[in-house]
């Protein structure tokens, strides 16, 4: 059990926490100056529901239902009735970890003292996740504007204890249920509470925290089997030298060139071609991945610094205001999070490609510099890595395909009163598609490249750089066989793939190296 506790302030929180709550099951706590915030703001709200003046998400009707003044007598099932009528969503599951995400970053929204709602409703909420209960969402239902309101309804609506829910032992029961057992009341929700609950960019904000965080390993990751690559097709490393990225002076070029560096230091291998079959350049594929990847890096670098400010906000309509006003506003708008969201899939599409092509040419004899056909035993009785390649490139045109930006698109919705939206969620749920389809074309290359760099030490009587030699170890340790005859592949394969994700293949580079960006 993780016993990191989180404590969620009134200034929002940090991508380490959302990361700690979502994935490794922290446990939230509310501190002394958001509960001092919920109870200040709460007033305000209260004051206004006892005036006879209509004010949005207090005693009026939602969206193009606002011109309607709701009664004191109505307000409760008014609050009730939005969570229920939302939670609408379609299709299978959200994971766990999204669910946790959105969960504590409405938490964190609730605890600014912007929203107010009560104390004991964001109380609540903390319960739900220290008590490891997790509301059924479904894929299909937020527009990314006016925040991801089926995913959050859904949420909301196992507040109210209605609903279903995952348990801590990973069994959907009702909602109700599972509150009781932990001792949890349902809450009865007042004025504004609804509203509050589900008016955020809370999902998207989440998914978006931990592809940056997913995309960073496979930063590095990527820059250690381009290294190997080049390695393995006896390229030159003179094209990493600091001086030459200095004179562009993209912050993510450098970061790569010199990860390679590191990587191929101590190498017996490369260049080794301008003894016997001069070349003057290698490929593009080789010769400009510290490009390539340095600028995913940058624009991962844009996409957190969005993730932040982001973080830092309190995304609610209407708002509470310092000075008690309540006031309608469109921050709930995902657009700055949609576009980040599609960015880093145009990124990842990118680093995919230009991963596969290195791999294609490591298995193409006229292009290996003396490698055997697809790195095959006996090329012809064996295939060798021919259908790796092949595996490989089904997935990059998945990421071109991941890559078409959603935010780009918009349909009108709730009778024309939502007339442009951001489609941020679907961004974020094709982003997720597009990292783990990244992180198996890594893989594919990795494999290729260490079975390369065998047949290299073996055929030249020259050895890879010390960390080339320490990853190639590393991967046959996990499961994955060197060169020889045909054999199923596909266990070998995810093998490199468990290397890749669980970080071990940067553990054993890093072992050589040192710590790598």
């Amino acid at each position: 059990m993780n016993m990191q506790t989180v404590v969620v302030g009134t200034s929002g929180t940090t991508p380490a926490d959302v990361l700690a709550v979502a994935r490794h099951g922290a446990r939230v706590e509310l501190s002394a100056e958001a509960l001092t915030a919920l109870r200040a703001a709460r007033r305000f709200v209260d004051d206004l529901a006892a005036k006879p003046d209509p004010v949005y998400g207090v005693s009026t009707g939602f969206g193009a239902l606002a011109v309607r003044h709701i009664g004191e007598d109505l307000r409760t099932q008014l609050q009730r009735n939005i969570v229920r009528s939302h939670a609408a969503g379609m299709g299978p599951r959200v994971e766990r970890e999204v669910v946790r995400a959105l969960m504590f970053l409405r938490l964190k929204t609730l605890a600014s003292g912007h929203t107010g709602v009560r104390a004991e409703t964001a109380q609540t909420m903390a319960a739900l996740l220290n008590a490891g209960i997790v509301p059924v969402v479904h894929e299909y239902g937020s527009l990314g504007c006016s925040g991801d309101l089926a995913p959050l309804s859904h949420c909301a609506l196992t507040l109210l204890g209605e609903g279903e829910a995952e348990g801590p032992d990973g069994t959907v029961r009702p909602s109700a249920e599972l509150l009781a057992e932990a001792g949890i009341h349902p809450v009865e929700l007042r004025e504004k509470e609804g509203l509050a609950l589900l008016n955020g960019t809370d999902g998207m904000l989440g998914m978006l925290l931990m592809a940056a965080a997913d995309l960073s390993r496979l930063l590095t990751s990527a820059d250690i089997t381009a290294a190997l690559s080049l390695e393995a097709l006896l390229g030159t490393d003179r094209v990493l030298a600091p001086e030459l990225h200095a004179i562009r002076p993209h912050p993510g070029q450098a970061t790569s060139a010199a990860n390679m560096r590191a990587v191929l230091d101590g190498s017996e291998l490369t260049g080794h071609h301008q003894e016997d079959a001069p070349r003057v350049q290698d490929a593009y594929s080789v010769r400009c991945a510290p490009q390539v990847a340095g600028a995913v890096r940058d624009t991962l670098t844009h996409a957190r610094t969005v993730a932040e400010r982001e973080l830092a906000a309190a995304v609610d309509n209407p708002v509470v205001l310092a000075d008690g006003r309540v006031e309608s506003n469109g921050n709930f708008h995902g657009a700055p999070v949609a576009y980040v969201l599609d960015f880093l899939a145009v990124a990842a599409a990118d680093l995919g490609s230009i991963a596969e092509r290195r791999t294609d040419r490591l298995l193409d004899k006229n292009r290996s510099h003396g490698l055997p056909p697809f790195l095959a035993g006996d090329a012809g009785v064996d295939s060798g890595l021919m259908i790796a390649q092949y595996t490989q490139a089904a997935l990059v045109s998945e990421l071109k395909r991941l890559a078409v930006p959603a935010s780009a698109d918009s349909i009108p919705s709730s009778a024309m009163q939502e007339d442009h939206v951001s489609m941020g969620w679907s961004a974020a749920r094709k982003l997720r598609t597009a990292v783990d389809a990244l992180g198996r074309v890594l893989a594919v290359e990795l494999y290729t490249a260490t079975r390369a760099l065998e047949l290299r030490a073996e055929a030249l009587g020259r050895t890879p750089g010390p960390a080339g030699r320490a990853v190639v170890r590393a991967l046959r340790a996990a499961g994955a066989e060197g060169p020889g005859g045909d054999r199923f592949l596909a266990p070998d394969l995810a093998a490199a793939e468990r290397c890749v994700r669980s970080g071990e293949l940067v553990r054993a580079a890093e072992a050589v190296t040192g710590e790598l960006a």
